[in-house]
């Protein structure tokens, strides 16, 4: 399995970046996928996780309303849409996955029990 992020890049604060990650290896049918972020200096987080079989969907907080998790099931690849991006936002993102749908639901994921990383993808939003 293998999971290649892209799409990061420098964006002003208010402006709007969508990440990739084209998955191999496995079908976005059958997995809990989704992202984390680690911001420099800080402890990794979750963002949100997207489980297709399960029906589930979950966002932290500090992204709920901001951030949009999609799919296109027909490529095999999962999408982060990120708009009004804070400086707070700055990180590397990485896709994760686990060939397991239950590890994706409405209140959250154990991303560290996640199988598959990818290696990120950096995000860096100025003020």
């Amino acid at each position: 399995v293998q999971l290649v992020e892209s799409g990061g890049g420098e964006v002003q604060a208010g402006g709007s970046l969508r990440l990739s990650c084209t998955v191999s290896g496995v079908s976005l049918d059958v997995v809990a996928i989704g992202w984390v972020r680690q911001a420099p200096g800080k402890v990794r987080e979750p963002v949100s996780c997207t489980s297709r079989s399960e029906g589930s969907t979950w966002y932290a907080n500090s992204v709920k309303g901001r951030f949009t998790i999609s799919s296109d099931n027909a490529k095999n690849v999962l999408y982060l849409q990120m708009n009004s991006l804070e400086p707070t936002d700055t990180a590397t993102y990485s896709c994760v996955a686990q060939a397991n749908p239950d590890y994706c639901s409405n209140y959250g994921f154990d991303f560290y029990d996640m199988a598959y990383w990818g290696r990120g993808t950096l995000v860096t939003v100025s003020s």
